[in-house]
């Protein structure tokens, strides 16, 4: 398992950014137990409905907030009160800023007893934690996710759980330069176009190809933009059999680990009724698809060994301004402007399409 270190990232163990950790329904009041960036963490939904995450032990004894069954705290239903979670062992009740604000057999109560918290929002459905070494404030904004979640004519997504996979972030990341790829594993053909442009916190890949599943005919061309926002979140817009919107994230576990998702949101129809069982049947057939067009990368990151340096090759794609462009998630943010530099611009991997100089 190759580590951050072992990539030669930067001074940092884990990226500064925006992270998926669970869906929307996996934050409950019932306090769940989570493990991202090396920590133990517990999610947890407050009666006013905001979601929390926070470290999962007691700073009094050492207790897990989450692991626990036979507490009468649990049993009762007492563990979350407004936006309060109460640890099972002696009652002692943290707020949703991670003070102290009640212990059962206690009038005086330790300036040092709070929980450490982590900044989330919810969004399209599911649970987004902020992540920076340096402890700043969010340098660029949550995606919008297109802006078709709950919109007229769009049949929601629901959340494919992908695994936990022994691979570092960056190895992921390097499917945005991997034209070659494309073939082999995901069914492209008769390609026309294939480029990267680097924009600052943002990298898309632009690309346009047959597909053997995901077209309506053989002479179709599935169109997409796929870029990422910050070091995990993916999204993409796409044009085939139907217009959809792909959204796939990893969130580090442990150095040299992480957990992935997949979903997307299908547009059915022009928004102009209901949708129906049928609207929703189609789509989740066709996110189905694109769950094991995903599944063929996933297959090939848990049985592969870490490549540290690639043995590339010009058509292969820009991999090593990729790999540039990940390195600001992992340095001080005042470094990023000089990399922006190094990287910011277009480029094109394989352009064939009709009236392009290259054709």
């Amino acid at each position: 398992m190759a580590t951050t270190k072992d990539y030669g990232l930067g001074e940092f163990q884990f990226a500064r950014g925006w992270f998926m950790i669970a869906g929307a329904s996996e934050a409950t009041t019932t306090p769940k137990a989570v493990r991202f960036f090396g920590q133990e963490m517990v999610l947890y939904r407050g009666q006013t409905g905001t979601p929390h995450l926070v470290e999962a032990y007691c700073p009094h004894m050492g207790a897990h907030l989450a692991h626990n069954t036979t507490s009468y705290i649990v049993q009762d239903g007492d563990q979350v009160v407004g936006d309060s979670i109460r640890c099972p062992f002696h009652g002692w009740r943290y707020d949703g800023s991670g003070r102290c604000d009640n212990i059962p057999y206690s009038s005086f109560i330790p300036k040092t007893a709070t929980l450490k918290t982590f900044p989330v929002q919810e969004r399209a459905g599911i649970v987004w934690m902020w992540h920076d070494p340096e402890g700043l404030e969010p340098d660029y904004p949550l995606p919008e996710f297109g802006g078709h979640h709950g919109a007229p004519g769009w049949v929601d997504w629901k959340i494919d759980f992908m695994g936990d996979l022994d691979i570092h972030g960056i190895e992921i990341l390097d499917n945005m330069a991997d034209f070659g790829h494309f073939i082999p594993i995901h069914g492209a053909k008769d390609f026309q176009y294939f480029a990267n442009d680097f924009q600052g916190h943002v990298l898309h890949q632009y690309y346009s190809a047959g597909h053997r599943t995901l077209t309506a005919s053989d002479e179709d061309q599935l169109v997409l933009d796929t870029w990422y926002t910050g070091p995990s979140i993916l999204q993409a817009e796409m044009a085939g059999a139907f217009d959809s919107f792909i959204m796939i994230a990893h969130t580090p576990i442990d150095d040299g680990r992480v957990r992935a998702w997949h979903a997307l949101m299908v547009k059915v129809h022009d928004g102009s009724r209901a949708i129906s069982d049928e609207d929703r049947a189609g789509a989740l057939g066709y996110q189905e698809g694109s769950r094991l067009a995903f599944a063929q990368d996933v297959e090939i990151w848990q049985n592969k060994r870490a490549c540290i340096n690639p043995l590339a090759v010009p058509n292969d794609g820009p991999y090593g301004k990729v790999r540039l462009w990940y390195r600001q998630f992992y340095n001080p943010r005042a470094m990023a402007e000089g990399i922006h530099k190094r990287v910011n611009g277009l480029v094109v991997t394989y352009d064939q399409r009709p009236g392009s100089k290259a054709a």
